[in-house]
């Protein structure tokens, strides 16, 4: 009868929760990855001892040197700001932007606060005529107070998604038909070379015509000045995803569609099976810069239209020119540019689930 050394039982099960643990902080890489956070992976390397010499050099250049350029990015700017004088003053440094970026937050809670007394009191009002008998008076009152800073953000998001989605729902179809069929393409390709150049600024005030025409009421489901930034972002974020989806259907394995042939599959499935999965990595990286652009694309149309959202913010507080309205502006180029990295990491994170992508 053999005996085993419990020196080596222990040695052994320890480096079998080792791999595990190795196992597991690589499959989470992939999500840290997605997410932006790749320099948590060497942490957990180091600290599960895994050649910390290494780790450490992955981890000062995935944190720490991002870290000391954002740090360099706000000492240049905090020496350099108050040397430049304007006409609203001189530019604020970081500390003013912070405390600005405060009070627009205390100002959202009060705003908040305030807009929860309003409907409370339209309630109890609404209550007593139901009590006294008089139904025929109850109504509802909306409430009229400015929007807070973050109602305007979630108006600029929602407008966005809303104009993005609808440009993806004529892009995809359209680039497939384009990159299937040559003759679709050679229709397609004129009108995409004209109109892909386009700016928004050109195509608001047709858009605004248009829905002004059409959309006579604005008590219908959305309001015009809803729909006229959308449809500008619909009109100016398609082409990048027609175009890569055209790309992507065209580029299919030969050898593929022949198989297709062979199986007799009708045309849906032929696109189901194997155009869009074999397409997907294409389709989706021209999603990730159709939504940049629609980001982008929007802040401009919100500020020319003065319609609801953090352009008119930027440009609202632009013609205020209180003293505060540079530090205001600057915190909303800050909320633009991390709101748009955010919405290319939500797009990354689908493109993980359902492509085999390894573009960052």
């Amino acid at each position: 009868m053999t005996t085993v050394d419990p020196d080596f039982a222990r040695a052994e099960a320890r480096e079998a929760r080792r791999a595990k643990l190795f196992t597991r902080i690589n499959t989470a890489d992939k999500w840290f990855q997605v997410l932006g956070l790749a320099w948590i992976t060497p942490i957990l390397k180091a600290a599960a001892g895994d050649n910390p010499r290494a780790q450490m050099k992955e981890i000062w250049r995935l944190l720490l040197v991002p870290l000391l350029a954002i740090a360099v990015f706000l000492s240049l700017w905090g020496a350099l700001a108050p040397k430049v004088q304007t006409s609203l003053g001189a530019i604020p440094g970081p500390a003013a932007v912070w405390d600005e970026a405060v009070q627009l937050h205390q100002s959202a809670l009060q705003t908040a606060a305030d807009k929860r007394a309003f409907q409370e009191r339209v309630e109890a009002r609404n209550q007593r005529f139901i009590d006294n008998g008089q139904p025929e008076k109850v109504k509802e009152i909306p409430y009229t107070g400015a929007p807070s800073y973050y109602e305007q953000i979630w108006t600029s998001i929602k407008t966005v998604f809303f104009g993005f989605l609808v440009a993806s729902a004529v892009a995809i179809p359209l680039g497939i038909l384009a990159g299937l069929s040559a003759t679709a393409n050679s229709a397609l390709n004129p009108l995409i070379q004209i109109f892909k150049p386009v700016s928004p600024l050109a195509w608001l005030p047709i858009v605004t015509m248009v829905v002004s025409a059409v959309y006579a009421t604005n008590d219908g489901l959305f309001a015009k000045s809803f729909l006229v930034s959308a449809i500008t972002v619909t009109l100016c974020s398609l082409w990048p995803t027609l175009i890569n989806t055209s790309l992507g259907v065209a580029s299919i394995d030969k050898d593929l569609i022949s198989v297709s042939k062979v199986l007799k599959m009708n045309t849906w499935t032929k696109i189901t099976k194997l155009v869009l999965p074999s397409a997907l990595p294409l389709i989706f990286t021209g999603l990730r810069l159709s939504l940049g652009v629609g980001w982008m694309v929007l802040i401009a149309a919100e500020m020319l239209a003065q319609n609801p959202g953090l352009g008119k913010f930027v440009w609202d507080e632009f013609q205020n020119g209180s003293s505060s309205s540079l530090a205001k502006i600057m915190v909303a180029v800050f909320t633009i540019g991390i709101i748009g990295f955010l919405l290319d990491r939500v797009m990354f994170a689908l493109q993980s689930l359902f492509t085999f992508s390894n573009n960052r």
